[in-house]
């Protein structure tokens, strides 16, 4: 009888799912589909294949977070910061899958400037990744810090992004015209995501702290 008693309190023991892990684990297919983003940009066609499979994959990775957050019966993090902070990363990778195929639809190869601008994305997303990496120890700092680079990152893709825009001026194919302008737009406002990912780190942290 004790031996059910016991069996008992344990079946109705509330879960504690590894959401902080799962996070990590989008993060890192996040930043896989970046590191293609970047390869496609510098001129790696098949790369492109690539960014859709991440963006794919990202996608169940957190479709699994939000109901492991609706479950948790606790979480180390506010379970509105983890699923925001899961939410803004799906967006930079459903962005990166869109660029590529607007630009196969378009017919514009990247350029040195895509490329630049991808390379910078990228970054920003290993920064973030360490960020989340260091989560679950908010008084260190040291997400914080990680987030703070990520933005720096992004402020080089802003200098990027005006050049770019400026030289289209010179270019007299407006097809051309339309399509870089279209798709600078695009990394930029990747960029922009990536910037609120980081902002959203420190607001998580400072409640914590």
């Amino acid at each position: 009888m004790e031996r059910d008693r016991v069996s008992s309190r344990r079946w109705f023991l509330p879960e504690t799912p590894d959401v902080l892990g799962m996070l990590r684990a989008q993060s890192a297919i996040t930043v896989e589909g970046m590191e293609a983003l970047a390869a496609w940009a510098g001129g790696e066609e098949e790369a492109g294949d690539r960014v859709r499979q991440c963006e794919h994959r990202a996608d169940k990775a957190k479709r699994e977070l939000a109901t492991a957050l609706s479950t948790a019966f606790t979480t180390p993090l506010e379970p509105e910061d983890l699923f925001e902070l899961s939410r803004r990363l799906d967006e930079v990778l459903n962005s990166a899958k869109n660029a590529v195929r607007e630009a196969e639809v378009m017919g514009i190869a990247p350029n040195g400037a895509i490329e630049e601008m991808a390379t910078a994305l990228l970054e920003g997303t290993r920064h973030i990744g360490e960020a989340f990496a260091t989560l679950d120890a908010p008084s260190t700092g040291d997400a914080t810090a990680a987030a703070d680079v990520a933005v720096k990152s992004q402020r080089r893709l802003e200098h990027i992004y005006r050049a770019a825009m400026s030289a289209l001026i010179e270019e007299e194919d407006l097809r051309e015209v339309a399509g870089r302008r279209e798709l600078y737009r695009r990394l930029s406002r990747m960029s922009d995501i990536l910037v609120a990912v980081a902002e959203r780190v420190w607001y998580a942290v400072l409640k914590e702290n």
